[in-house]
């Protein structure tokens, strides 16, 4: 008989996880707290509006490791179209002066050019890199499978972008343009606003330019709800079961082996491998009673930073309302939006180019916002109550800032704040891509197996400093490359 595998969480990682099991022949049954799979990469309906909470741009959309993934899981296919916006991101300062991120690394090489002529050099010895780094791919199987000929097959199909990772991989965006040598003043004012306050690596920053520029980072149509659905679907075609709406409260070991899990409501379910694709914190600190915890992990939780919590405002508008650029970014610290005194400022996106999220002839807009844990950690249910309808009265004020009279126009308005994330997917402390990376941990990766605890494997973003859908969706890739050489059986994809 196949082998069973409880797989805890049915996010990106969960549903990869039950792909890929399914096609090597074991027996995989995804728990999943929600009504519906997906995790943080979800959207939900206020009448006839889909508000999208995930996707704005998304890694392995052309080419590369990530690209098989997509394909081989059904969240991509040639059905589903990608759309790579001209411009990116267009970022707007406190006098209104607007700078501008274009995919296009010419376009934008140009562009800078023209704003810092006197920056020729340093601007055409980035643009140089970031044309560099598109080589730059990720390994097929598990750090704990890799040999020295897989580290030597990524030198020589990708030697000068590691030769730039190794370069600038301890260094952040601050250092990084420092180093570069710019001093036009105007030039220096929009990478300080635009990139150094979110305490970005350089190479991160290279490496996302890189992408865009590329075409390897687009935005699948019909957002994030419809991409995790089709990933979803093509694990029950496989025949995996899913189950929804069940929490689990612990994972069951007997002689330091994982043998099942307790549900919160008291069934118990038994499997021949556990694999938890859930929050990591949860998962050691509750799921395991803290009694499996490797250096590494212990490290991560004592030493790394991680994402600050967002809250975002999805606006529902009755009439058409185009922006010029789908996503504009305003440099505007020190703006309170309920308790929230912004550090550097808010995103506003327009959903108009998405013909699935957005009703015929109405926009659908969102603002996001950083807003510390330290607000919300301790909020009772009344306070709660009180600052969603201050943060909805703030955002529709700002919001008719900029586009004046539009309050009219809102047919629906909806506030997701930080414990909302954590409502429906309990992740710790609401930082919704995990460990911030930083110059410290960017690279690094945790182990998915535990020392002392067999037949047990971790998945997803928690596994990788910078988090994401990509490698969330590679490590349920990964982690049956494991169970796999475990068993003495060949990874298949097929």
């Amino acid at each position: 008989m196949d082998k069973k595998v409880i797989i805890i969480g049915g996010g990106i990682a969960g549903l990869s996880a039950g792909c890929y099991g399914q096609i090597n022949g074991y027996e995989t049954e995804i728990i999943e707290m929600h009504s519906v799979p997906g995790g943080q990469c979800t959207a939900w309906k206020r009448k006839d509006y889909l508000f999208d909470y995930c996707i704005h741009w998304l890694v392995g959309t052309a080419k590369g490791i990530f690209n098989e993934v997509w394909k081989e899981t059904g969240a991509l296919n040639d059905n589903v179209e990608i759309i790579n916006h001209e411009v990116q991101t267009c970022y707007i300062d406190q006098n209104n002066q607007k700078y501008f991120v274009y995919s296009d690394i010419d376009k934008w090489e140009k562009y800078l050019l023209e704003m810092a002529p006197e920056d020729k050099e340093p601007i055409r010895k980035m643009c140089s890199d970031i044309r560099k780094l598109s080589s730059l791919d990720n390994f097929n199987k598990p750090a704990e499978l890799r040999n020295i000929g897989d580290y030597l097959k990524i030198m020589l199909k990708s030697g000068s972008a590691v030769r730039i990772l190794m370069k600038y991989s301890k260094m952040d965006c601050a250092a990084y343009f420092n180093k570069m040598g710019f001093t036009n003043a105007k030039l220096r004012y929009f990478f300080y606003f635009a990139f150094e306050t979110s305490e970005l690596p350089a190479i991160a920053f290279l490496m996302m330019i890189s992408w865009f520029g590329s075409k390897n980072a687009g935005y699948p149509v019909g957002g994030s709800f419809n991409f995790a659905k089709r990933i979803a679907d093509k694990y029950t075609s496989l025949g995996g079961k899913l189950t929804l709406n069940k929490k689990v409260k612990n994972i069951i070991v007997k002689d330091n082996t994982a043998v099942g899990v307790t549900l919160e409501d008291g069934v118990e379910k038994y499997a021949d491998y556990i694999i938890s694709t859930s929050d990591l914190h949860t998962t050691i600190n509750d799921f395991l009673n803290g009694k499996y915890v490797s250096k590494e992990i212990e490290k991560g939780f004592n030493n790394w930073k991680l994402f600050t919590p967002i809250i975002q405002v999805s606006f529902g508008i009755k009439k058409r309302i185009d922006f010029s650029y789908p996503t504009y970014s305003y440099f505007s610290p020190g703006i309170k939006i309920g308790s929230t005194t912004l550090k550097s400022g808010f995103v506003l996106r327009n959903f108009n180019f998405d013909t699935i999220i957005t009703p015929d002839g109405k926009t659908v807009i969102t603002m996001l916002f950083e807003s510390p844990w330290q607000i919300w950690e301790n909020m009772n249910k009344d306070n709660y109550v009180r600052e969603k309808k201050l943060i909805e009265e703030d955002s529709r004020k700002l919001l008719e800032k900029y586009y004046p009279e539009i309050s009219n126009d809102i047919e629906e308005c909806d506030v997701a704040t930080p414990l909302t994330d954590i409502k429906y997917t309990g992740v710790w402390k609401a930082s919704f891509e995990g460990w911030l990376p930083t110059t410290e941990n960017l690279g690094k990766e945790i182990k998915m197996t535990i020392q002392g605890l067999n037949n047990f494997y971790l998945a997803g973003q928690w596994l990788y400093p910078g988090g994401g859908l990509p490698p969330s969706a590679l490590s349920g890739k990964w982690v049956f490359h494991l169970i796999c050489k475990k068993d003495k059986k060949k990874f298949i994809l097929k």
